[in-house]
């Protein structure tokens, strides 16, 4: 029931008495009358109440009008016609006026209020018409939560004002229709000449594609230059079709052809590839669009989307996010259920990674798969994860392709104005079922009854131009016409050759690198750095601005890292920073993001200093040269799926930047386990996709329990093959260095994983020398300390395992046993193992050990792929769990490796 307004019972006199008392000293009032006046005077300035007396205006039915319109704003949204197959849901209280306590009587009667939605003053009637309009036919909107009153108010204007309202001319209607008959045309294409191949269709959602078209028109108007898109399968191909501009010959020739050209090994269905193109826009301009390739997993895509536009935002715009905007297209069932959706929403507005706001779009089917909405989410909308950052959020007709496209150019703005993220939900239905083959009548019988009969938006559209007199029927089907000749010549031209070639993704920004799958990438590359220019970074970096206060154990960790420059030892941080400083010099930015990466979790990096005064952080790499490409270590939230995929999608745009991502621990990689299999291992065999990503994943054994010890080296090395990953299990800082500055100077983009190390990084004996820095990566590392003639045991290890057998050997002064190091476990370099155990041809063992577990680690690799080395492994005992979760456990199972080694 509508709250009584305070003014019922009393009269003019009172409430002007009531009025001064609220402008004099408010807080002596009750809290409804304050409530009540700062309302009024809201309404004030935006109605002619301030320019009538009290005494003429019935104070009791405008507050009541005000409180209805407030609530069309609020509420509207649940109450519209966007639902083109389904009667909507029933929400209580409705937007009658008796629930706002006015009566049928006022309908005509002349109220002030009206100026509030710009129509002056205005009969009740009129008001609801237009609130009517505004807020409940083909369009609804939330946008009330949003908590900047500029903003709120930029919105109600540009959606309630009468001048705003968009007409379109009869060119323009027949434009809108041309896209429909385009998208429309080309799904019954398909359908005839493919008959039973998967496509996953856009039939039903159509509109998408004029939305889509008037999307990239409007922002380029507004500046844009460039639109990174992110969607799944459904409507894809007609996505690369009449938006990318992806030749329809292209596309005909992907259902039938029977082996790929060029770099492509496996490849990939076509549903999935990506495809970029630079397009002119009706009003001339040139914008370049690209669409990345995706895997089946839904929305996996999304972070690497907003990735990839903040590079180029980054680096090709100099960060001018108004050139840039990331396109999104969801499904409902997508965006509610997978969670990586709010771990990149809660991105939107960090430093490190945003991007001036994505235009969110979901294609609403209202099905996944077989599941009916109401069994796929608890939330009211499928859209409900805006509301985390307050984005508005339109929800639209699917079948109303004008309302569309106003919505979508009003996002646009809405977009370019604020730097926000903003929300369309198309509310549409999927003709047939999950795909073409499938059969929705099983699950959803009454749902398909109503879409078989319902025209598609193309025919709903053509009928609107007949009855306003734009075209005629005979013109409709002349245009329909002429798009299905045009097809079916490129249908014949696709004949001509059934070979595919997949075209690669950012052509030109990759030309100067070769394809790595049959490379030699152990050819050695000039990553040393002399002396001097490594000193003059180090100085830089320790040169802290004398003006700033910083904590006294910041300060003093400042000074120990020059004195180990002064004297020539240098740790893991140390070659860390010197090969970031020396890439920069040589032109390659620098970015770093991940939980904690600034100090680092185990505080050894200390990216940034936090003044003791001020809380504020000052970034010595910043400082190394003034005119040197960016250095930028960011924080990132407590993510792993979301941030990878972000990081990916940077390095993916930027292959001359060094982007790195750190896990907390490198076992919590798992979580970001989609992009690891589908984008990073992967990518290259399906779409051509190079990369040159680095992960670093802190991995050791050393007690501390199953999800603190181990990043999945198996994982990693179980689907490296065909030179399209490199695996890192370094053990000392130089190698480090080299191995980051190889990342970019060498003549391949080719992900790289670092198992970083946690106990090592304050190791005594893990220091590197500036001779050591002005060298190259070295794959393995011989035993300097061995006498071939003497080594009885070959024992070849990888990561921190190498100091604890080395101290033990030391301690037991054995010389019959030889350490050699493999830093490198993919590519393997089984040359180089090979030519040791040639040298040390006297030993009668040969060993492969390792601290992970037997079924873990590099083991199985090792003796799959090179069982002819005939290496006994020595691990950990088999098992599920990476390691166990009490120290004298750990030590007992370990204990075990050394007895095997030492043969004690």
């Amino acid at each position: 029931m509508q709250k009584e307004s305070p003014v019922s019972n009393l009269d003019i006199e009172a409430i002007e008495a009531l009025y001064q008392q609220f402008k004099k000293n408010p807080k002596e009032l009750d809290k409804s009358w304050i409530n009540f006046f700062q309302g009024f005077e809201l309404a004030s300035e935006n109605t002619q109440l301030n320019k009538k007396p009290l005494q003429c205006v019935d104070l009791d039915r405008e507050f009541k009008i005000l409180n209805l319109i407030q609530g069309y704003r609020q509420r509207g949204h649940l109450f519209t016609r966007t639902n083109p197959v389904r009667t909507r849901r029933k929400y209580l209280p409705t937007l009658d006026i008796e629930n706002f306590g006015l009566k049928e009587d006022d309908l005509n009667e002349v109220v002030e209020a009206g100026s509030e939605i710009g129509l002056g003053p205005a009969t009740l009637q009129e008001i609801i018409d237009h609130l009517q309009d505004t807020y409940c036919e083909s369009v609804g909107v939330e946008y009330i939560y949003m908590r900047k009153p500029e903003i709120v108010a930029w919105l109600k204007n540009k959606m309630e004002s009468s001048r705003n309202r968009q007409e379109f001319s009869s060119q323009q209607s027949l434009h809108i229709y041309d896209h429909l008959k385009q998208a429309v045309g080309f799904e019954n294409f398909i359908h005839k000449k493919f008959v039973g191949q998967k496509r996953f269709s856009l039939e039903g959602s159509e509109a998408m594609i004029p939305a889509l078209d008037a999307i990239i028109e409007k922002g380029s108007e507004l500046g844009i230059s460039e639109f990174v898109i992110g969607m799944a399968h459904r409507g894809r191909l007609n996505v690369l079709a009449n938006i990318i501009k992806k030749p329809y010959e292209n596309i005909f020739r992907e259902f039938f052809g029977k082996e790929y050209t060029g770099d492509i090994s496996l490849g990939d269905v076509k549903y999935h590839l990506g495809y970029e193109n630079e397009i002119t826009t009706d009003s001339g301009k040139k914008v370049k669009l690209s669409l990345l390739p995706n895997p089946s997993h839904l929305e996996a895509a999304t972070p690497l989307t907003v990735g990839m536009a903040r590079s180029r935002i980054d680096s090709v715009y100099n960060g001018d996010d108004k050139k840039v905007a990331p396109i999104i297209i969801h499904g409902d069932s997508a965006i509610a259920g997978q969670g990586v959706v709010y771990e990149v929403v809660q991105m939107a507005n960090l430093t490190g990674y945003k991007t001036g706001g994505t235009v969110h779009i979901v294609i609403n089917n209202q099905v996944g798969f077989t599941t009916n909405y109401l069994e796929a989410r608890s939330s009211t909308y499928c859209t409900d994860v805006a509301k985390v950052t307050r984005s508005p959020v339109f929800h639209v007709n699917g079948d109303d392709v004008e309302a569309l496209i106003y919505t979508v150019k009003l996002a646009m703005e809405f977009r370019q104005q604020f730097d926000s993220d903003v929300f369309i939900d198309v509310l549409s239905y999927r003709k047939y079922g999950h795909n073409e083959g499938d059969e929705p009548r099983f699950t959803q019988p009454l749902l398909y009854k109503q879409i078989e009969k319902h025209p598609n938006p193309a025919e709903i559209y053509a009928q609107k131009l007949i009855d306003r007199n734009v075209s005629t029927s005979e013109e409709i089907e002349k245009r329909v016409e002429e798009f299905e000749q045009l097809l079916e010549n490129k249908l014949e031209e696709s004949r001509k050759n059934d070979k595919l070639n997949i075209t690669n993704f950012l052509v030109d920004d990759y030309k100067m690198y070769k394809n790595p799958v049959k490379a030699n990438l152990f050819a050695p590359v000039n990553t040393g750095v002399d002396e001097k220019e490594l000193k003059e970074i180090a100085r830089l970096l320790f040169t802290l601005p004398p003006e700033k206060k910083f904590y006294r154990k910041a300060l003093k960790l400042v000074e120990t890292r020059k004195q180990m420059v002064e004297e020539g030892r240098l740790d893991w941080a140390l070659c860390e920073f010197l090969a970031y400083g020396s890439l920069v010099n040589d032109g390659h930015p620098v970015r770093l993001s991940g939980q904690d990466s600034q100090r680092g979790t185990f505080a050894h990096r200390h990216a940034a200093l936090v003044e003791e005064d001020t809380g504020k952080k000052y970034f010595p790499l910043n400082d190394i040269k003034s005119d040197v490409p960016y250095i930028h270590v960011f924080n990132s939230p407590l993510s792993e799926y979301g941030v990878l995929g972000f990081e990916y999608g940077y390095a993916l745009a930027m292959p001359n930047v060094l982007t790195i991502w750190e896990a907390q621990f490198g076992d919590f990689s798992n979580v970001a386990q989609v992009i690891i299999d589908q984008y990073i291992t992967s990518a290259l065999e399906k779409w051509g996709l190079y990369n040159g990503l680095v992960m670093y994943l802190p991995h050791g054994y050393e007690g501390q329990g199953p999800e603190h010890s181990s990043a999945r080296i198996e994982r990693f090395i179980a689907q490296a093959t065909n030179n399209n990953i490199q695996l890192m299990n370094l053990t000392t800082p130089a190698n480090l260095f080299h191995a980051l500055r190889r990342q970019m100077l060498w003549d391949y983009r080719i992900p790289m994983v670092i198992f970083t190390p946690k106990s090592l990084l304050r190791h005594p004996k893990v220091v590197s020398t500036f001779d050591d820095l002005n060298g190259r990566f070295k794959e393995t590392i011989d035993d300097e300390k061995a006498e071939p003639e003497k080594i009885k045991t070959l024992v070849f290890t990888t990561g921190k395992i190498f100091y604890i057998l080395d101290e033990i050997r030391e301690n037991e002064k054995r010389e019959d046993i030889a350490l050699v190091r493999v830093e490198q476990l993919y590519p393997f370099p089984d040359k180089q193992v090979a030519s040791y155990i040639e040298k040390y041809k006297n030993a009668t063992r040969k060993i492969w050990a390792q601290d992970e577990p037997k079924n873990m680690g590099a083991a199985p690799y090792v003796g799959r792929n090179y069982p002819h080395f005939n290496l006994q492994v020595v691990a950990r005992k088999e098992s599920a769990s990476p390691a166990g979760g009490l120290m004298e456990q750990h030590n007992r199972r370990f204990q075990r490796i050394v007895n095997v080694i030492f043969e004690h």
